[in-house]
């Protein structure tokens, strides 16, 4: 069985992945499968523009974890969606040097919910897992992942709005 971790940047996806590669599970950082599929780079966005469907279509694990903002684009048996409230989600991602339109673009697509609806749109409800880890500990995130994955917890999404932090200006 495969599942995915999916999500903007800066909502956990690392802090979870190493939390579960340290309990000993097989993780798979997508960032490393994509370099052949890198069609061009964003300078503006600063950001790889990656042929996600050839990328898809050549990936070829089958079992354990797999982390990354693309995993909904792979056939994944159930995928979970870590979201961050935005203003928080700023913080994150301003502490890492990211440029201020860089963080605005990701905290845009986090209050639209992009992520979530791309893997709406790639899986059935049953499949899918979102998890706010605005104020969890990386511990208790993978703990909801690994549960979710056993199927000992049922699938839940569409509950966060995060629509008050839209930029008026859209």
């Amino acid at each position: 069985m495969m599942i995915g971790i999916t999500g903007t940047p800066g909502t956990g996806k690392s802090a979870a992945a190493a939390e579960l590669r340290a309990r000993g599970f097989l993780v798979v950082d997508l960032k490393t499968t994509v370099a052949p599929y890198v069609v061009a780079h964003d300078a503006v966005r600063d950001a790889d523009e990656v042929d996600v469907d050839a990328w898809a279509d050549a990936f070829s694990y089958t079992e354990g974890y797999v982390e990354g903002s693309l995993a909904h684009f792979l056939a994944c048996d159930k995928i979970v969606v870590l979201r961050c409230r935005p203003d928080v989600l700023k913080l994150r991602l301003a502490s890492r040097g990211y440029a201020a339109a860089k963080v605005a673009e990701n905290c845009q697509a986090e209050a639209l919910d992009v992520i979530l609806s791309e893997t709406a749109d790639m899986f059935a409800s049953e499949q899918v897992y979102e998890i706010d880890t605005t104020n969890r500990d990386v511990v208790s995130v993978a703990d909801l992942i690994v549960s979710f994955a056993a199927g000992e917890i049922p699938a839940s999404f569409g509950t966060i709005d995060w629509s008050e932090f839209l930029d008026p200006m859209l």
